[in-house]
Formats: structure tokens, sequence, C-alpha cells
């Protein structure tokens, strides 16, 4: 059944409101992402390296150099682990796009969802983007701790916090929060299996910048057919 919805959120890729909701998620993911290195190249040009000088050594030139290469490496390794959670925290603003356009795909005659604010949207992702973030960068402990666990920990880690949260956000549009954490709460195990599913693409690179969307479009059917057993 799970497969089911996520087949059915992919044969909809096409869709203009998909492809508009991608290009806004990846492109602002990007610019976050530009926006903290260039912050971070400014303030190492605060500092001046050419200043230091250690016993024995004298003046250290290369540590300006060093600072630099070890931010762009840091940057990068950030942006592997990260990307996802932040495109996909920045998408859930755009959530009512991607299920308007299942519903009215494949569950014509809803009427209409109440809107979600500005307001309430951009806490609800900064929420998102904190908890997401927050997890895997203390995840990083434990891929040291445990190296050959790594993958099953990054996979069923982000699993559940995109299924925990992609479900909510499909499930308060239509039941309201404190129903769509009940349901939740219920159907716990098959979210976590459903949001493994979407983590799995998330290392493959290009295909891992759809998964938001695909995220979205997904349990918003895992929301409708579980919505249709209670």
């Amino acid at each position: 059944m799970i497969i089911g919805d996520f087949l059915k959120a992919l044969a909809q890729l096409t869709d203009p409101r998909f492809r508009r909701v991608i290009g806004l998620g990846v492109g602002l993911s990007l610019a976050l992402f530009i926006g903290a290195y260039a912050l971070i190249v400014f303030l190492i040009g605060l500092f001046d390296p050419s200043s230091i000088t250690l016993p024995f050594f004298g003046q250290i030139d290369w540590l300006g150099t060093a600072l630099s290469v070890g931010s762009f490496a840091l940057m990068l390794l950030l942006s592997f682990f990260l990307m996802i959670p932040v495109a996909s925290a920045i998408t859930s603003m755009f959530l009512d796009t991607v299920a308007e356009a299942v519903e009215e795909v494949h569950y014509p005659g809803l009427p209409a969802a109440p809107k979600v604010g500005f307001t309430e949207a951009l806490r609800d992702t900064l929420s998102f983007l904190g908890v997401l973030i927050g997890a895997n960068i203390l995840a990083f402990a434990l891929y040291v701790i445990l190296p050959f666990a790594s993958v099953l920990i990054f996979y069923l880690l982000n699993g559940f916090l995109l299924g925990r949260e992609y479900f909510t956000m499909a499930a308060i549009r239509r039941e309201g929060r404190e129903r769509a954490y009940a349901m939740r709460k219920k159907h716990g195990t098959e979210i976590w299996i459903a949001g493994c599913l979407m983590a799995l693409p998330l290392t493959i690179p290009l295909v891992n910048l759809l998964i938001p969307v695909l995220g979205a479009a997904t349990f918003t059917h895992l929301y409708h057919r579980l919505a249709r057993k209670a």
C-alpha cells in the first residue's frame, strides 16, 4: 500500500505545480547554503591570520588559506547531509500547493481545505528545519562512534523525521493539529516505514532533490488512505 502511494505521487511528478515547488525548494535551499558560506568567508576575512606568530614556528602565513579551504570542505560535507533536510523544510511552506494538486487529480469532490497562514507555515517550517538539522548534526557523533551502522542510522533517522513531519503536515490540513497528532501516533510504524522509503534515494544525486515534493505527495495519499480506515 505504501508503494502504491509512492507510485501515484511519482506518476504526477510532471504536474506543473510539482515542478514549481521543486524549483522553489531547490533554489531557496541553494541560496541559503550560498548565503551561509558567504557569511563564513566574511567572518574569516575579519580575522587576520597573518598576525599570528607561534613559538618555534614563527609567523603562520598559511592559516588563512587553511581556513578558507577548510570552510569550503565543511560546507560541502554539511550540504551533503543537510541539503535534503533543508529543502524538505523549505518545501513544507508550499505543501498546500502539492496537496491541492494531488487532491484535485485523485480525490475530486473534496471540500477545499482551510488555507494555512504565512505566519503559521513559517513557524512550522522553522520548527521542522531546526529539528532536521539538529538531529542530523547530532547524528554525526553516532556516525563516528558506530561507523559500521552509519548508513542504517542515516536512513532510520531521516525516515523517522521525514515521515513524522510530512504526515503531520498532510493531516493537519484536514484534521487540525490534535487529530493529526493522534493519527500519527496510531499509525506510527507505517508512517516511519513510508518515511524510510522517502529516505532511500537521499544519497542519489539529483534524484534526491525530488524527494521533498514526492514526500509531500506520497504522504497526502497516505493520509487519505488512513483517514478512510478511521
